[in-house]
C-alpha cells in the first residue's frame, strides 16, 4: 500500500507541473496525464472508490433521525349513549409532532462484513488507478515511439526518392546523348513511380500516428526529441527470467486486482450468512406530540423519551437468504478462477517482455553490424561505378540497402525499449523514474 500511495502522490505533482511543449517523452507523459479521456475516468473512479470506506463504516455508526408533523383536523364526533361531557361536537383544531430517534447497531454480522468489504473496495479502485497510470506509461511511448519510427521511414523514403530522381534525370541525359538505352530510363522511372508510391503510404502513416498521439495528450505533437548515438540499452535486471515471473506471480496489478476481488467474494459469503444470524441496536428516542383538541373535546401535549434494546431474529424470509449464499459461493468460485487466470496472463506478459528485450539487444546488435556492412558495401559500390565495373542502380540498390538497414535499427531499438518498459509493467513495477530513464537517452534538436 505505501508503494501505491507514493505513486498516487507522484501522479499529482505530475499533473501539478508546468506543461511545457511537448518535446521530449516525460514532457509528452506530463501532457497525458492531464488530457487523456481515459486516465481521467480511471483518476474519477478512484475518487469515487475511496468513498466505499465511508459508506461501509455508517453501517457501524449511529444513525440519528429527526421527524416533524402539522396537521389541520375537521372533527364531526357524535357519541351514542352517553360520553364524557363536551365529547363529540365539531370543531377545527391544529396538531403538531416532532420527534427525534438514534439507533445504534451493537450486533449485525452483515455490517461488519460490508465495512470490511468497503476497505476491500477501495483498495481495488487504488490498484485500478496505478494500473491506469501505467498503461497510460506505455501507451504514451508505444505513441512515441510510433511517430518516431514513422518519421524515420518517411525520411529514409524521401532520401531514397532523391537519389532516384537524380539518377532518371541522369539516365535521360545520357539517352538523349546516346550513352544509355530507353531500358535504362524505364528501370528509373519505374523505380522512381514507386518510391512516389511508397511516400505516400508513409505520409499516411505518419499523419495516423500523430493522431493516436494526439488522441492521448489532446494536441498534435510537436518536433519530438530523437534517441542519442551512440545509443546504449541495458538487459533485464535481473538476469533471471524465472526471478521476473516469480516476482509478477506477487505484484502484477492484475493479479492483485484478482486478489482484492476474491477477498471480497469470500466477504460477501459471510456477509449473506449473516442474514440468519439476529440483529442487536440500542435504540433512543424523544417525542413531543400537541393537539389543541381532540375527539373527547379537551387538548393535550404528550412528551415521551424511550431507551431500550432492540433484537430481531430473521425466521424464515422465503428461502432468499439461502440462495444468495449459493449465489455468493458461486461468485466466489468464480474469482479464484479469475484471480489464476489473472497469474497465468502475468506470467506469459512477463516472459513476452522479457524474451522481447533480450531478442531485442540481440537484433539490435547483428543489425548494427548490418548497418555498418551495408555502408561499406555502398562506398565499394560507388567506386566500382567510378571505375566503370558497377552502375548507377547498383549504387541505388546499396543505398536501399543501407536506408533498409537504418529503419530496421531504428524500429528493434524502439521495440526493445518498450519491451523494457512492459517488463516492468507486468511485474507492477513501472514508474515514472523509468519513463525519465528512458528519457535520457533522448536528445533535443540541437543538442
Amino acid at each position: 500500500m505505501i508503494r501505491k500511495a507514493k505513486l498516487v502522490v507522484a501522479l499529482i505533482a505530475l499533473q501539478g507541473a508546468g506543461l511545457a511543449s511537448a518535446a521530449d517523452l516525460v514532457s509528452v507523459y506530463r501532457e497525458a496525464l492531464v488530457s487523456d479521456a481515459q486516465f481521467a475516468s480511471a483518476r474519477s473512479a478512484y475518487l469515487a472508490g475511496r468513498e466505499k470506506i465511508v459508506q461501509g463504516k455508517a453501517g457501524l455508526l449511529p444513525q440519528i433521525t429527526a421527524n416533524a408533523s402539522w396537521n389541520y383536523t375537521n372533527l364531526d364526533a357524535k357519541f351514542i349513549n352517553g360520553g364524557f361531557p363536551g365529547a363529540g361536537g365539531q370543531r377545527d383544531f391544529p396538531t403538531r409532532a416532532y420527534g427525534v430517534q438514534l439507533t445504534q447497531p451493537l450486533y449485525r454480522p452483515q455490517n461488519y462484513e460490508t465495512f470490511e468489504q468497503s476497505k476491500l473496495q477501495a483498495q481495488v479502485a487504488e490498484i485500478q488507478l496505478n494500473a491506469a497510470a501505467q498503461d497510460l506509461m506505455v501507451r504514451v511511448s508505444q505513441g512515441y515511439f510510433d511517430v518516431l519510427l514513422a518519421r524515420a521511414n518517411l525520411a529514409f523514403i524521401r532520401s531514397q526518392k532523391t537519389a532516384i530522381a537524380e539518377q532518371l534525370a541522369q539516365a535521360k541525359r545520357n539517352f538523349i546523348v546516346g550513352t544509355a538505352t530507353i531500358t535504362d530510363t524505364n528501370d528509373a522511372q519505374a523505380r522512381f513511380d514507386l518510391s512516389t508510391a511508397q511516400e505516400v503510404a508513409a505520409l499516411n502513416e505518419l499523419e495516423v500516428k500523430n493522431r493516436a498521439l494526439a488522441a492521448i495528450i489532446g494536441k498534435s505533437p510537436g518536433p519530438l526529441a530523437l534517441p542519442v548515438e551512440p545509443i546504449v540499452l541495458s538487459g533485464p535486471d535481473p538476469v533471471d527470467m524465472n526471478t521476473w515471473v516469480g516476482q509478477a506471480e506477487l505484484t502484477s496489478l492484475q493479479v492483485e486486482l484478482q486478489r482484492a476481488s476474491v477477498e471480497i467474494a469470500k466477504r460477501e459469503v459471510n456477509k449473506q450468512k449473516g442474514g440468519h444470524m439476529p440483529t442487536l441496536d440500542a435504540v433512543a428516542s424523544y417525542n413531543d406530540t400537541r393537539a389543541n383538541a381532540s375527539t373527547f373535546g379537551f387538548g393535550s401535549e404528550v412528551r415521551q423519551t424511550v431507551i431500550g434494546l432492540q433484537a430481531s431474529l430473521p425466521i424464515y424470509l422465503g428461502g432468499s437468504v439461502d440462495s444468495r449464499v449459493r449465489e455468493a459461493v458461486a461468485n466466489k468460485s468464480r474469482a479464484e478462477n479469475d484471480l489464476e487466470q489473472a497469474r497465468r496472463t502475468a506470467v506469459l506478459n512477463t516472459q513476452q517482455a522479457y524474451l522481447g528485450v533480450t531478442s531485442g539487444l540481440a537484433q539490435g546488435k547483428a543489425l548494427e553490424q548490418a548497418l555498418q556492412s551495408s555502408l561499406v558495401s555502398l562506398d565499394s559500390t560507388k567506386v566500382g561505378r567510378d571505375v566503370g565495373v558497377r552502375t548507377s542502380v547498383d549504387v541505388l540498390n546499396a543505398q536501399q540497402q543501407v536506408a533498409n538497414a537504418r529503419r530496421d535499427l531504428a524500429k528493434a531499438r524502439y521495440d526493445t525499449i518498450l519491451a523494457q518498459l512492459k517488463l516492468k509493467q507486468a511485474v507492477g513495477r513501472l514508474t515514472v523514474e523509468d519513463l525519465e530513464a528512458v528519457n535520457r537517452l533522448l536528445k533535443h534538436e540541437g543538442e
